[in-house]
């Protein structure tokens, strides 16, 4: 089964960023966000993920700079927007502008009846994010800590979410490689589809991640990997096939 990519753009302070371990204060720039995402659009990407770092951490929005990444690319790629949504009026934001899906991370742990009543509403259209340090959630910022990650699963498989997003916090933008048994419980627990996101360094990372895909790992994210040069989006789109 092939294996969806999704090359990363996450915007700080209006530039293109990378974090170690999703911390604020470790990123490396990259430049123009809307550069990075023609870049990745023109080697052939079908989605890109694009990250509001800001939003994610409260330390204000890209969200313009977001919106015109969608309005010049939306009708090439589908986009998947993520970072700080957690109501009604930043989620219905993100969909307006265009994005194809829509990720919603600390919320879901934060007000699980809202998170419930947007799945119920949006569909396929929402992915929640679980962002783990082993089988604990990391909440907002990826520095407070939000439960049980089977546990929240269970709730909101109950409620009928479609994706989750799988980002091992400790091997984030380390290059260390992917969390293969992490990625293989989640899977293993769930009818949702996974993404794969944190660590991958190799091709072979994604070879491994591939063997997941008829067990529902059906995407990764890349990002500091591309931004690093470790291989190309050509390299690891032929792979994925």
């Amino acid at each position: 089964m092939p294996l969806t990519l999704l090359p990363a753009v996450d915007v700080r302070d209006g530039k293109a960023v990378r974090l170690r371990q999703g911390e604020s204060g470790s990123e490396t720039d990259y430049g123009s966000p809307l550069e990075a995402a023609r870049t990745w659009v023109e080697s052939g990407a079908q989605w890109i993920h694009l990250v509001d770092l800001d939003a994610a951490f409260g330390t204000g929005d890209n969200r313009a700079q977001l919106r015109a990444i969608v309005q010049e690319l939306g009708d090439k790629v589908n986009i998947e927007m993520s970072g700080g949504v957690r109501d009604d009026a930043s989620l219905e934001s993100a969909l307006e502008a265009g994005a194809a899906r829509v990720n919603i991370g600390t919320a879901a742990l934060e007000n699980p009846d809202w998170t419930a009543s947007v799945i119920e509403k949006y569909g396929d259209r929402v992915a929640v994010g679980l962002d783990v340090r082993g089988h604990t959630l990391a909440a907002r910022g990826w520095v407070k800590e939000g439960g049980d990650l089977f546990e929240t699963m269970a709730f909101l498989d109950s409620v009928g979410c479609s994706r989750y997003v799988v980002t091992d916090v400790a091997r984030d933008g380390m290059m260390s490689g992917p969390n293969i048994d992490l990625l293989r419980e989640v899977v293993e627990r769930t009818n949702a589809k996974v993404t794969a996101s944190g660590g991958i360094s190799k091709l072979d990372d994604l070879r491994n991640i591939k063997r997941l895909a008829e067990l529902g790992v059906d995407s990764a994210i890349l990002g500091k990997s591309l931004y690093a040069r470790a291989f190309t989006l050509e390299e690891a789109l032929e792979v994925s096939r």
